[in-house]
């Protein structure tokens, strides 16, 4: 296709703007549809699987229990207009205390880095997550993934397009 790139490129696009970027702006919505967002630190497992920290008090977490779609973005705000790459997910989110998962969620979290102290993180005990602590887990499972395609939209047009990518 003329004025798309390669998928394969948008693929290793997509990953290389998840494995740069700590943060992404997690949107929920309430019971009655009030739209929320919330940037949080953040690790992944696979590019499909984005974990964080967060109280289940939080307006994020709350608007979770009611409602657990989500959408996600992940973007480097540092660069200049113009330039900018993204990943887009339309994802179901849930707290993982008490799961089957937990165990392996909260590895893949605690892992991101080979140093966790030289980015000022913590290594987290599964302990300090569990009821009764401040903080739980929570996981983000991506349904569908996009990227902004630099070579734009399909049929020439300009502007932004966010491509589908499996990353």
């Amino acid at each position: 296709m003329t004025g798309v790139t390669e998928s394969d490129d948008l693929a290793a696009l997509a990953r290389g703007v998840i494995d740069a970027n700590l943060y992404m702006t997690l949107g929920t919505a309430d019971g009655y549809g009030l739209p929320w967002a919330s940037p949080v630190y953040f690790s992944h497992s696979g590019y499909r699987e984005f974990l964080w920290i967060s109280k289940p008090e939080a307006r994020h977490s709350a608007n979770i229990a009611v409602r657990p779609e989500v959408s996600l973005v992940i973007f480097d705000s540092r660069v200049k207009p113009g330039n900018g790459r993204a990943v887009y997910a339309d994802a179901r989110a849930e707290e993982l205390t008490g799961s089957d998962e937990f165990d392996r969620c909260l590895d893949a979290y605690n892992s991101r880095f080979e140093d966790p102290e030289a980015h000022h993180l913590t290594v987290l005990a599964p302990e300090a997550l569990r009821p009764g602590a401040l903080h739980r887990l929570y996981r983000a499972t991506a349904i569908d993934l996009f990227t902004l395609d630099p070579e734009g939209h399909p049929d020439g047009r300009g502007g932004d397009y966010r491509a589908p990518v499996q990353p």
